[in-house]
């Protein structure tokens, strides 16, 4: 056997021992299936992107435009797209060859009781290396493999994570402006009932001048107008509170409020929603997608701290000039040259590797369980959005017909004391329900729209993954 034969073998052989030294390690979670959570029914139709236009209203498409080019949210998000992308660069070049250049020169005495032989031994002289180095990793084993295939994942992760928060501002701005023509809604209720109350105090002063009421029928009427105008102040303040927020999410200063106009909203726009939570849910969400390659992240993680087990092999050349003396450096006498393999194997490190490799094993089954409950989370928007607008369109039925009902109670009253029959007082108790019960309908009307936004925003908001890298 030649000594080359023999260095072959046992380089071999430590690295089969070293493959065979890896611990199990075993996952203790997995992802959950779409028929575990229920999804087996039939798919719904997908959610245009630009879903909002549907209300019919161009102020709200100038704000969510205005909001996904200046939150500051989505700027973070952007950021950590273009991290993630510089990490996957490194990764990448980690896995190709490096070479430097190094020079250097230094006056130096050289030892008269060592190696070097006269002249030079115990002189003074200038020692001198310039030299270009070669290292490449080969990673025969794939651990550089899956470093990079981590990184690429984590990539497509952040941007996913861009593609949801983008969804979730854009719900965020139509919810808020939802709550703006709430307020609107509100505001004009409150003022149509101040102007029909201040009527009725004006009828019941000229009654009490020509002796037909009293001062407390005033006192009633006074206190009518007083709540209508303390709920018209009211839906004042909600206004202005829903245009700050608009202009928080634009990413803008308070200046950005007085650009907001009336809205224009179609409460009642058809949205094409499922009437049960659609068998492909999980397909649609941008976020779920996120933490399926959080998966593919931690897995890759755990590929790398495998392969530390197994020897890591490295080219490495060097080629330059080594001499004593400045006249001597750059002479063809004093080139230098080498190249050869470089082996680094793991033989005992107090544990340190199946550490991490536990640690990893750990992170993975982590990514599972966070893609497990959001999951699991998902559908339940789902399935509670669903359920809350069936439960509201059938309020809203029920509350129109209150409404009607104190509003014909309201004008009967109101004939019975022009002619006499009762005291002004009587109308008391049934204007307050009145105007309770139509700011009542009004934040129905609002809340099945927010209902309705909630449900695209659980079906995914038109999310569209061709758009996102891979």
């Amino acid at each position: 056997m030649t000594i080359t034969t023999f260095r072959v073998g046992a380089v071999a052989t430590a690295m089969l021992l070293a493959g065979c030294a890896i611990p199990a390690s075993q996952t203790m979670v997995a992802p959950l299936s779409d028929n575990a959570l229920g999804l087996s029914g039939e798919a719904a139709p997908m959610i245009a992107s630009d879903w909002w236009r549907s209300f019919g209203d161009p102020q709200l498409d100038r704000l969510v435009r205005d909001a996904v080019a200046g939150s500051p949210s989505l700027d973070a998000a952007l950021a950590r797209v273009a991290q993630a992308q510089a990490v996957l660069s490194t990764r990448r070049a980690d896995n190709g060859p490096e070479v430097t250049l190094d020079a250097q020169e230094q006056f130096a005495r050289l030892s008269g009781r060592y190696t070097i032989p006269p002249p030079y031994a115990g002189s003074t002289r200038f020692v001198g290396t310039v030299a270009a180095n070669l290292s490449w990793n080969l990673d025969l084993f794939g651990r550089q493999k899956a470093a990079i295939a981590g990184a690429r994942a984590s990539v497509r992760a952040a941007a996913l994570d861009v593609a949801a928060a983008r969804m979730a501002l854009s719900g965020a701005v139509v919810q808020t402006y939802i709550d703006l023509e709430r307020a609107e809604a509100q505001a004009a209720i409150a003022q149509r009932t101040i102007a029909t109350r201040e009527n009725s105090l004006r009828l019941v002063n000229v009654r009490i001048r020509n002796q037909l009421g009293s001062k407390l029928d005033a006192q009633a009427a006074t206190t009518l107008l007083a709540q209508a105008r303390q709920a018209l102040l009211r839906a004042q303040a909600a206004q202005v509170l829903a245009k700050n927020a608009l202009a928080a999410l634009a990413g803008r200063g308070a200046d950005y409020s007085a650009t907001i106009g009336s809205t224009a909203l179609t409460l009642d726009a058809g949205l094409a929603l499922p009437k049960t939570v659609p068998a492909d849910l999980l397909a649609r969400r941008a976020d779920i997608a996120a933490a399926q390659a959080r998966i593919e992240v931690a897995a890759a993680g755990r590929q790398v701290a495998r392969k530390a087990f197994y020897p890591n092999v490295n080219l490495a050349a060097m080629a330059g000039f080594q001499a004593i003396g400045l006249g001597n450096l750059l002479s063809l006498d004093a080139g230098t040259a080498g190249i050869g393999p470089a082996i680094h194997l793991p033989l005992f490190d107090n544990g340190r590797l199946k550490a991490d490799l536990a640690g990893a094993t750990a992170a993975l089954d982590l990514a599972t369980a966070d893609y497990n409950d959001r999951v699991i989370g998902a559908v339940r928007e789902a399935g509670d959005a669903v359920a809350r607008i069936g439960a509201l369109d059938a309020d809203r039925t029920r509350q129109r017909e209150v409404v009607r009902g104190y509003a014909e109670t309201g004008r009967l009253n109101a004939i019975r004391v022009s002619s006499g029959l009762d005291n002004r007082l009587d109308l008391v108790d049934n204007d307050v329900r009145l105007l309770a019960a139509e700011q009542a309908d009004a934040d129905l009307a609002a809340d099945a729209a927010q209902q309705r936004v909630q449900l695209v925003l659980a079906l995914g908001g038109g999310f569209d993954f061709q758009g996102v890298t891979r």
